[in-house]
């Protein structure tokens, strides 16, 4: 369930946003204001913040930097609030929410913060067998480690398990172990209190407490640093946290979720990862089979994106004509499902008349199929052969264009999913967000969702 909080008044055009996501499944937390807002997060946290326009939203997004908060900021107001949308923007805040509220803006918003709220799409084999496993340990308090290549919807069908567990009526909270260094990484898990470091100017649940009732996601665990790795298994072992400045553990009661792309029997072999906590989290193993292996769940997902980028994009929908489904059926998919998705979202936007055709659906050049599980630690997705520079072109050219060129490709790549283009680049969503507010700055065109913002919002290179 996705926790939303509603910053501003109720009565208004706000109001009828958080109705539309509480009937999607949204639970709803309110605030007058930004300062009471900053109040609730520190105590309860949120998955996604819903600001009008008539508050700081500035003054939110950099305390909530400030006191290490990860919460995206969404500005909410009328269009004619140009100006406003823009200076919300330009200090931080994710996206734009139009008012009044459009039902289907509301639905791709909680879809990009909660993933595919539906379950998993399916049709294959491979894939039916994965779920009817979870849905057989879904009702148990066991740990679930699940495995499997980037891109094949770990933290989807963690989701689905806590959807079907008995502790679905509470939070589900996904923590991405490899999105914060280690200083952070504790104090996110673990909470603290005032003081407890420089900017901890208030005290703060973390990641297991919010998760209380409920089922948390330690997702790309593999990253964890050992010295955290120690600190989680006591966790795990005593139920109880011990908060960063605090005086006394604190107990605790949620589900514990783990996913990896790597070999954790062969870090653990390596000296990488714990065996303790391996064995602790390795109650049961869920695989998930890479898109190459269920072939049978490609023309479904593909038909399935199409449905919903089109719905998010007020554009009609299309069918796959037979070239763009052979097309479909003939690539190595090495990004997964998350490599599908985004085909289908470009395809959606470039497709002309009453069919997607062959020439709607952009594809790599794949020189070989993708490897198995990672047993290092995994770099930045090569971008796709038909425009990638060859090292000898980037001989001479100074490192910080190098760097933000590579960052601009990444995050076109993941069509201005900035999540997802951090995770692929290894850098936390903070840095990345500085580096865009930067080149913003220096008059760069930053890559953007389409269908979040009003039309043209990009075009004014914002």
């Amino acid at each position: 369930m996705t926790r939303v909080l509603v910053i501003g008044s109720l009565g208004g055009e706000l109001g009828q946003a958080a109705r539309m996501a509480q009937v999607r499944g949204a639970h709803l937390m309110h605030a007058e204001g930004v300062a009471a807002a900053m109040v609730r997060l520190r105590v309860d946290g949120a998955d996604l913040a819903l600001c009008e326009l008539a508050h700081d939203v500035g003054w939110l997004v950099s305390q909530l930097a400030e006191e290490r908060i990860h919460c995206p900021v969404i500005a909410c107001g009328r269009n004619a609030d140009a100006a406003a949308a823009v200076r919300a923007i330009r200090a931080g805040a994710r996206e734009f929410l139009p008012l009044p509220p459009d039902a289907d803006l509301i639905v791709a918003l909680l879809q990009a913060v909660a993933g595919e709220p539906e379950g998993p799409v399916h049709a294959d084999p491979a894939m039916a067998a994965v779920l009817e496993r979870a849905a057989q340990i879904a009702r148990a308090e066991a740990s679930v480690l699940i495995t499997g290549e980037s891109g094949t919807g770990k933290e989807v069908l963690a989701r689905h398990i806590h959807k079907l567990s008995k502790r679905g009526a509470g939070p589900f909270v996904a923590l991405n172990c490899a999105a914060l260094p280690e200083t952070l990484m504790e104090s996110e898990l673990f909470g603290h209190e005032k003081g407890a470091f420089s900017g901890a100017v208030a005290a703060r649940k973390g990641k297991f407490e919010q998760a209380e009732g409920g089922t948390l996601l330690l997702d790309e665990i593999g990253e964890m640093d050992p010295r955290l790795q120690a600190k989680l298994l006591r966790a795990l072992q005593e139920k109880e946290v011990d908060k960063l400045g605090g005086n006394a553990p604190v107990k605790v009661n949620c589900r514990i979720l783990a996913a990896t792309n790597r070999d954790l029997a062969g870090e653990v072999r390596a000296g990488r990862f714990r065996e303790d906590l391996y064995f602790r989290l390795n109650v049961i193993t869920l695989r998930i089979p890479p898109l190459r292996e269920r072939p049978g769940d490609i023309q479904l997902l593909a038909e399935h994106f199409a449905v919903r980028f089109a719905k998010a994009n007020g554009l009609p929908k299309r069918a796959l004509n037979g070239e763009a489904r052979l097309k479909l059926a003939q690539h190595a998919w090495p990004g997964n499902v998350r490599e599908m998705e985004n085909t289908m979202h470009r395809a959606v936007l470039l497709a002309q008349g009453e069919m997607i055709g062959a020439e709607a659906i952009e594809l790599p050049v794949v020189p070989s199929a993708a490897a198995p599980l990672e047993a290092a630690p995994a770099t930045a997705t090569a971008a796709p052969a038909s425009t990638a520079k060859p090292v000898t072109q980037l001989v001479g050219q100074k490192m910080e264009v190098v760097e933000r060129d590579l960052i601009l490709e990444t995050l076109t790549h993941c069509l201005g999913n900035r999540t997802r283009a951090a995770e692929i680049l290894g850098i936390s969503i903070r840095t990345l967000r500085n580096k865009l507010h930067d080149y913003r700055a220096q008059g760069v065109a930053v890559p953007g969702v389409p269908g979040m913002l009003p039309p043209g919002f990009y075009a004014q290179g914002f």
